[in-house]
């Protein structure tokens, strides 16, 4: 069989993504490259700090691989339990540049959380805050791969490690937020995450080596370490590293420090937009873009009319280093949309039946009409997103199963439809699909309307089994501060506004949803947990 093979790196020369720090080492050692509460790293300080955290964690790597085995030929693999600090930079980059793979972890894990990532990824040495070595200690004999826990970052004198890797070597695991069951391993190869950054970076004025960051998602996320901390390296820019993110204090960080550029998540932008001195605070910020969760347009509005900028919004996965597309490449703002396909990147919206519905802007003639009943909105039926490029993942941790197909191809398992211009606009995740009588139903659409209803807070929706039509759709409600709501104003609401069949027949009012790090619902916990 064939395998499909992208081109490396899509032009850029380099072969690990560590070499961007050397380069802009040597390119300007005196230049900041990180700043963090009162301490400004340069580039040149930071790559001796690298180049001192590779031998260390070199050092170990070889001293754990005489009593560990090697899992199906990878680097050995290096956890990284920290905050957005310098030592987390330096722990990452001192990984790759030591040709070992980098597994960032949630500092704020719980013990069975991290006893999944460092079993699952057979992790040898782990670099973490305090609260995480403590909480290590307790299940210490459950991990028998984890030879070493560093709360400082090893330092050796002497030359860099000799073991070189890159390319299509692995980089990068990093797990995702598990949506679907327990979180898997995403397998990151250094050609995956330097091509991303080629591809983003043929998008006119997007970011360049005199920028300054903000880095406050976080960088133990996809978005956070690439789109965020990766830049900052390819591009030889500043970062601004933000620990426990907070609008009042992000705001103050962003003017004190001419933060020109800012990597934002929803849940940013929806505290920033409360905040009666956002527009001054963005008074450096010439480009903000939002990713990882859908913006809601109120939000966005905000924003707007408050800074006088459009906050750009992008979409990506984990497994896609992260990004595939940006409203940066639109022609006019859309509220709802993602935009279209970054440089580099083939996107198709694949029917049921496997048919193309919409391919490189070209949309079949005969797939446009059942989309109006749907969804009102003009355009494409919706299609599973599925991509091609030099940014996709090699598949799962440790055998690269469900990764991209021999001709390249990777289903996203989330539905979009296009419009006329070619603008994508995000319907649901595949797997959240609800059937009701064998009519499907979104539950981002019936989301939307019911977090219109006066007094409501927020929602999420699922599909729950229903003796007669298969399913049935279940809403969990927060209502607002002091909100006094019913189920029957919920119900109402939908029923004036949504088809009966995708009006939820169960209403649950809860006090908050669970959250992922970058403010996505965890509708995995939602269903099998009790929300109090």
């Amino acid at each position: 069989m064939r395998v499909y093979e992208p081109a490396a790196g899509d032009g850029d020369t380099a072969h690990n993504l560590a070499e961007y720090v050397r380069r802009a080492a040597e390119a300007g050692a005196d230049r900041p490259a990180l700043v963090w509460r009162d301490e400004v790293v340069t580039w040149g300080q930071l790559d001796a700090r690298v180049d001192a955290a590779a031998r260390g964690l070199g050092a170990l790597a070889e001293a754990s691989a005489r009593t560990t085995p090697a899992t199906a030929g990878h680097p050995a693999r290096v956890a990284v339990a920290l905050g957005n600090t310098p030592d987390f930079a330096v722990a990452f980059f001192g990984a790759l540049r030591a040709g070992l793979t980098a597994v960032p972890v949630n500092p704020e894990y719980t013990a069975r959380e991290l006893r999944h990532v460092l079993a699952d990824s057979a992790a040898t040495t782990l670099v973490c805050t305090e609260r995480v070595r403590e909480t290590v200690d307790g299940i210490r004999s459950e991990l028998p791969a984890l030879s070493a826990v560093h709360v400082e970052l090893p330092d050796l004198d002497g030359p860099p490690p000799a073991r070189e890797t890159g390319g299509s070597d692995l980089a990068v695991l990093l797990y995702t937020s598990g949506t679907e069951g327990s979180p898997k391993g995403a397998m990151l190869s250094h050609r995956a995450l330097i091509a991303n950054h080629v591809q983003v970076a043929r998008i006119p004025d997007v970011v360049g080596p005199d920028d300054v960051l903000l880095l406050a998602v976080p960088l133990f996320h996809a978005y956070g370490l690439n789109t965020g901390l990766g830049a900052v390296a390819f591009h030889g820019a500043r970062g601004v590293l933000v620990e426990g993110f907070d609008p009042a204090a992000s705001l103050e960080v962003i003017a004190r420090c001419g933060v020109t550029a800012v990597v934002g998540v929803p849940s940013m932008y929806v505290g920033w937009a409360a905040r009666p001195d956002l527009g001054a605070a963005f008074g450096s910020v010439r480009l903000a873009v939002c990713g990882a969760a859908p913006l809601e347009p109120a939000t966005a509005a905000r924003i707007g009319d408050a800074t006088g900028r459009q906050v750009f919004v992008g979409y990506g996965l984990t497994e896609t280093a992260p990004v595939l597309t940006s409203t940066l490449l639109s022609g006019a703002p859309k509220m709802g949309s993602i935009g279209q396909p970054i440089p580099g990147v083939e996107l198709r919206l694949v029917a049921a039946d496997g048919g193309d519905i919409w391919r490189d802007g070209t949309v079949d003639p005969d797939t446009e009409d059942e989309l109006l009943v749907e969804l009102e909105s003009p355009g494409t039926d919706p299609g599973e997103i599925v991509v091609r490029g030099a940014n996709l993942f090699s598949g799962y941790w440790p055998d690269g199963r469900d990764g991209p197909d021999s001709e390249g191809w990777w289903a996203t398992g989330d539905v979009a439809y296009a419009d006329a211009d070619g603008d994508l606009f995000l319907v649901d995740r595949l797997g959240e699909l609800i059937l009701v009588s064998g009519f499907n139903v979104y539950p981002h659409e019936v989301e939307l309307v019911i977090e219109a209803c006066p007094g409501v807070a927020e929602a999420a929706v699922l599909g729950a089994p229903h003796p007669q039509t298969g399913q049935t759709v279940k809403a969990y409600v927060v209502p607002e501060p002091g909100a006094e709501l019913t189920v029957t104003e919920v119900q109402r609401h939908c029923q004036r506004n949504l088809a009966r069949f995708k009006c939820p027949t169960a209403v649950e009012f809860v006090s908050s949803l669970p959250h992922s790090a970058t403010g996505k619902v965890r509708k995995t916990l939602l269903r099998s947990e009790a929300v109090q």
